[in-house]
């Protein structure tokens, strides 16, 4: 597929800035620099994203767009866990990663995909991943559903891009439409696991899918990366959600019943409160009054994400900060609680004003060790709080 000099060269400069080598090309006539410019570029790409990739001699990757599209390391082998039985097919294989994690753990896995370039990339890269087994099919995933065997698991990651290049959420303007396939993927395995876009309205997608069994909403350093859902053949009842950010994870029922999380009533005292913002995966969910009853928390509004507690509440699921100072808009209260602050890391929640409208309010810069949050309180007060994390607790990049 490459040439011997054009792979030494990508050995050679593996670690050398992309843009400099292409303002270089001609000093190496021998070389095909638009391919090698593209494997430095994907090997340096997944050295953060699929490191264990990065580590295997002759991985081949694609152009920028299926790199950009694939999932990350961290999340295929949470996907892999998902899989049941002995046999997998990945309608959507795209740049195969999601698939070289799943088929680790079964004994057949087709890996089907409608772009000849990525199957020649799969049929290159599976065998050097472990997986000389793995079939190669270059087929439309409609297609292939409609005449396969039944295996025990079917994965799907739709395309969320319009002809245009344009992003889209909807399943119904996802190629393919799982709603629409959904009676024959259940025909052809007894469990399903699709792949949406956080953006998608959790509760919209569970109305268009049938037999969801398992929700899980998966965010990665305190981004929401993707929502997946795990369809099983006969499932019915309560459905499960799993909020998962690294090693934090909250489940609950969807039908679970819970008496109204109790609202702060500015009863308690404002310095040395504490103060907890959920993680990305839980404000996905919306399940924050859930997440306050069960540990004990107060909200600082049924419209806010953010609850307090004058004790800390070990293993909450996002960070916990430590009040410092509380004020509401008033100028000469906000002088007092930013007295020599210049820096401040700026949110709001629930606030009359975005972020940077309340760091320009407040004349501070962002950085430092200081958090502000602007919020809005079960009285309908706009109240500002000055905080600073909680020693070992989740900090996202």
């Amino acid at each position: 597929m490459i040439d011997t000099a054009t792979l030494r060269f990508v050995q050679e400069h593996e670690h050398d800035d992309v843009r400099r080598l292409a303002l270089q090309a001609a000093r190496w006539p021998d070389v095909d620099m638009a391919a090698a410019l593209q494997q430095i570029a994907g090997l340096q790409v997944a050295r953060i994203k699929v490191p264990t990739w990065a580590t295997v001699d002759g991985i081949l990757y694609p152009p920028h767009l299926s790199l950009e599209q694939c999932s990350s390391e961290q999340t295929a082998r949470y996907k892999a866990a998902l899989v049941q039985g002995a046999s997998l097919c990945d309608l959507t294989g795209g740049l195969g990663v999601d698939f070289a994690f799943m088929a680790q753990g079964v004994e057949q896995a087709t890996y089907v995909e409608r772009q000849p370039h990525l199957c020649e990339l799969a049929r290159h890269n599976l065998p050097l991943l472990g997986l000389p087994q793995a079939r190669v099919e270059c087929a439309d995933a409609v297609d292939h559903l409609r005449q396969m065997e039944p295996v025990d698991t079917i994965y799907l990651d739709p395309a969320r891009r319009d002809l245009a290049g344009n992003r889209v959420y909807a399943l119904s303007d996802c190629s393919p439409d799982v709603s629409v396939l959904a009676p024959t993927l259940l025909q052809k395995a007894s469990t399903i696991i699709v792949k949406l876009s956080p953006m998608l309205d959790l509760h919209q997608a569970l109305q268009q899918l049938p037999c969801v069994e398992q929700v899980h909403i998966v965010a990665v350093r305190g981004e929401c990366k993707e929502m997946l859902m795990v369809m099983r053949r006969g499932a019915g009842g309560d459905v499960a959600v799993h909020c998962v950010n690294d090693s934090m994870r909250f489940s609950y029922a969807l039908g679970e019943s819970c008496p109204p999380a109790a609202v702060w009533h500015e009863t308690l005292p404002e310095q040395g409160l504490w103060l907890y913002e959920p993680n990305a995966a839980i404000m996905k969910a919306g399940c924050h009054e859930l997440l306050a009853t069960r540990m004990g928390l107060q909200v600082m509004s049924h419209d806010s994400h953010l609850m307090v507690g004058e004790q800390h509440a070990e293993g909450f699921p996002g960070r916990t900060f430590r009040v410092e100072a509380v004020s509401t808009m008033n100028k000469r209260e906000l002088r007092t609680l930013l007295q020599e602050i210049t820096h401040a890391n700026v949110a709001v929640r629930n606030f009359p004003l975005r972020a940077p409208e309340l760091a320009r309010r407040l004349k501070v810069k962002d950085g430092g060790d200081t958090y502000i949050f602007g919020t809005t309180t079960a009285t309908g007060r706009h109240i500002i709080l000055r905080a600073k994390l909680a020693p070992n607790d989740f900090l996202p990049p």
